[in-house]
């Protein structure tokens, strides 16, 4: 396992993380047997980062990831989250609080090194239709995340601060330029690259417009989500393995799921040397880009761990598969 530094934060995280949400499902669905050696198999493949939330699972996965690691006494970073709803946005300071504590209960930690918010960001709050939205007002200004977030780092509940890229596109570059936090998690993969790749005019998915490289430039850390775009790279037509049957759609901004699959399946060709599977090649790309600091990978199985670990400290993408990539995304897969 190779190993990269988190932007300014300086930790040292493995290039591959422990996705422990509902896609894979693992940490939410596995038996605690299944658990416990799922995380030992990780650690002996140098993996250090485990990245949760009380969403997944309805706060199952906290409490399995807690009790796993008590179990092992390692010493890793465990990275959470916190949503906020219409119902909180009266009082994020408290629902941070509220939120963050259940989160340590849960973990049985008295911090957590990194803890993000997981609520999409918009120059204005609303419903998009499939989720609130919160304001860049209400995560800037006064009253907002950002002084919650430091409120709760000043006492040591938290090191370092996050939030997920997801949302309107200026909002998100916004955020990303305030200096208000340490890292953003990034949805980029072989379908929509364009949080690190500059896509062509009438691109299908929406365009992040290079948030990656501006993340880079403010010195943030970059957590890759989605790499398996919420399970259409897994290779399997069933929501199964790197997928999760329960999820909806909704999981790859601007596309439906179905239109991601048969896009995946014109992937085939990246399947050569090292690279052994889609899930594989998908990683690898991901790491392909140098701002990149860890991917996030879902589980469901040992097997994935390791397919997942050995993509690290692998030859790049060769460039003329890149070239073969790009005419895709110019013509939107043909879809």
């Amino acid at each position: 396992m190779e190993y990269r530094t988190l932007g300014k934060t300086g930790l040292r995280v493995s290039e591959i993380g422990f996705g422990c949400g509902n896609v894979g499902g693992l940490m939410v669905r596995g038996t605690e047997q299944e658990q416990l050696e799922a995380v030992e198999l990780a650690l002996q493949l140098g993996i250090n980062y485990f990245d949760t939330a009380p969403a997944y699972g309805n706060g199952q996965s906290e409490t399995n990831l807690g009790r796993v690691l008590k179990q092992i006494k390692e010493d890793v970073f465990v990275a959470t989250k916190v949503q906020i709803g219409v119902e909180d946005s009266q009082d994020i300071e408290g629902c941070v609080r509220r939120s963050l504590g259940t989160s340590l209960d849960r973990l049985g930690r008295d911090y957590v090194d990194v803890f993000q918010l997981h609520t999409p960001i918009s120059p204005e709050a609303g419903d998009s239709g499939q989720n609130w939205r919160l304001s860049l007002d209400q995560v800037l200004g006064k009253n907002g995340v950002v002084e919650a977030f430091e409120a709760v780092r000043s006492e040591g509940m938290v090191r370092f601060l996050g939030f997920t890229g997801l949302g309107d596109t200026d909002a998100l570059h916004e955020v990303t330029q305030s200096g208000c936090f340490d890292l953003v998690q990034s949805y980029f993969n072989l379908l929509n690259p364009s949080a690190g790749i500059a896509v062509p005019v009438g691109f299908g998915g929406q365009d992040f417009r290079q948030l990656i490289n501006a993340a880079a430039e403010n010195n943030l850390g970059v957590v890759i989500i989605r790499v398996m775009a919420g399970g259409a790279l897994g290779g399997s037509v069933a929501r199964t393995g790197y997928a999760a049957p329960s999820i909806g759609g909704g999981l790859a901004p601007g596309s439906e799921y179905n239109d991601d699959e048969a896009r995946a399946g014109k992937l085939d060709f990246l399947v050569s040397g090292s690279l052994k599977s889609l899930p594989q090649a998908a990683v690898r790309f991901a790491l392909d880009n140098p701002h990149v600091s860890t991917v996030l990978v879902g589980y469901s199985d040992n097997a994935q761990i390791t397919e997942a670990a050995a993509c690290s400290g692998m030859e790049p993408i060769p460039e003329s598969m890149l070239e073969r990539l790009a005419g895709l995304w110019a013509t939107d897969f043909g879809i």
